[in-house]
Parts: structure tokens; sequence; C-alpha cells
């Protein structure tokens, strides 16, 4: 991917001076079913969120994977700043997770989270090209030729 972007949101670090070392406050982050995302600035236990979501469970964004079952986090356990967790549908909670799950759950993140903004001055200017006829672009950067 390789894009990088700072937000005005971001505060400098190492008392104000200029050499680009921003730091944004960790919060906890919470995407609902409806792509409406929570964020706490504290640690919060599960069973806080699950009491306002009675229907639902929540998980953890690094414990999704396909064709496996999305392990639910206790009531007890701790949401940690700087995660992203997801609440699910307690009627999903036997399915295992497919790649249009997923999917669906990237969007909803990406649409959720806030859209970072760079912010002068930069050191480096990104310049996007276009791939060489004949390729196509993945996400992860690399070029790979074009199915015909």
């Amino acid at each position: 991917m390789g894009n990088c972007a700072i937000s005005p949101s971001y505060r400098k670090g190492n008392g104000g001076n200029n050499n680009n070392n921003f730091k944004r406050p960790l919060t906890v982050k919470i995407i609902h079913l409806d792509g409406r995302l929570q964020e706490f600035r504290e640690p919060i236990e599960a069973r806080n969120v699950l009491s306002q979501n009675p229907n639902c469970y929540l998980c953890s964004s690094e414990s999704m994977f396909i064709g496996s079952q999305v392990p639910h986090l206790a009531k007890e356990e701790q949401l940690q700043q700087g995660q992203i967790y997801f609440l699910m549908p307690l009627s999903k909670s036997q399915a295992p997770l497919t790649l249009q799950d997923l999917c669906s759950l990237a969007i909803k993140a990406s649409s959720a989270l806030p859209k970072l903004t760079p912010q002068p001055p930069f050191k480096y200017q990104v310049v996007a090209t276009p791939p060489p006829a004949g390729f196509c672009e993945v996400p992860t950067g690399f070029q790979v030729p074009a199915r015909r």
C-alpha cells in the first residue's frame, strides 16, 4: 500500500519542534453493525459495550480469519487502546467467516474510521503513476500481470 498521510488532529511530539514526529492519542475503536464508530479514550471492559448491544458479541479485528469462527471476547476482557473491535450479530456466532463477510467488515471500518489528511510540510511528495500497460494494481503495491 505504501501511502502515508497525517491528520491535522495529530499532536506533535517532542515539545512542538518541527521534526514531523506526530502522535495521535490512542483510543479503543468499536465498529457497530450499522457502520457507526464508537471510541473510548480509556480502556473499557467488553461488558460495558455488550450491555448496550444485547444481541451482539464483540471480536477483535486481529482474530478474524476466513473459514474460521470469529472468537468472542469475554465480557471481562479489557478492550485495548489502539485496537479495532467489531460488534457482530449473535446469529452469526457459529458460522465461519467468509471472504464476503470480511470484505463487508473492511468496508464498514474504512467508512467509519476518520480519514487522515496530510499536514504540510512534508519532506517527500508522493506521486501516483499509472501502471504499465498489461499490468493491474493490487493493494499490496506489487504489480501483477493482468489476465486476458
